[in-house]
């Protein structure tokens, strides 16, 4: 058998760069950044016939259009990350990273300062660090679940305070 050589993409023109948005906008909840860096990468893979191109003003039309909701992605977005134990500073990364600015973010970061002691716990509870632990931990191991916690996105105070903690320790007394 012989292999027929494949013949590449036509190059996009405006209403098929649209078509690719409403179609993208369909399989994946998304926002308008991310949907904007994708329609950029297609024209970069496929070229561009036609009048100059706005993939920003694309994705604000499917935002308008009710296809996009920014806040609420963020907002389910935080809460699965908060449940997965990670915290603020985690959050807030990968909100910004997703082109989640202005209102938006600061209408979801009350909600996730407000999640953070809840999240710390999970994550310790689920890596086994400090109340959760088998054992107390000597200094080099509890340096290391501060590590953990840091790279999670909690603050430095509240890190330390779950990883000093000796198995069996009630966290509640972190909410206080």
């Amino acid at each position: 058998m012989t292999r027929v050589p494949r013949q590449p993409a036509p190059p996009l023109d405006r209403s098929s760069l649209e078509r690719l948005a409403l179609r993208y906008v369909e399989r994946f909840a998304t926002t308008r950044g991310r949907l904007t860096d994708y329609l950029r990468r297609k024209i970069r893979e496929r070229g561009w016939d036609g009048e100059a191109a706005d993939p920003a003003a694309i994705a604000d039309r499917m935002g308008e259009l009710g296809y996009i909701d920014d806040r609420a992605w963020g907002e389910a977005k935080a809460s699965t990350m908060a449940r997965r134990g990670l915290g603020a500073r985690r959050v807030a990364g990968v909100l910004r990273q997703a082109g989640i600015a202005g209102d938006d973010a600061e209408a979801i970061a009350p909600a996730v300062a407000d999640r953070s002691v809840d999240a710390a716990i999970a994550y310790a509870r689920r890596r086994r660090i400090g109340p959760f632990a088998d054992q107390p931990g000597d200094r080099p191991t509890r340096e290391k679940h501060v590590a953990a916690l840091l790279r999670a996105g909690h603050s430095f105070q509240l890190a330390r305070a779950l990883a000093s903690m000796n198995p069996g320790d009630d966290p509640a007394e972190l909410l206080e």
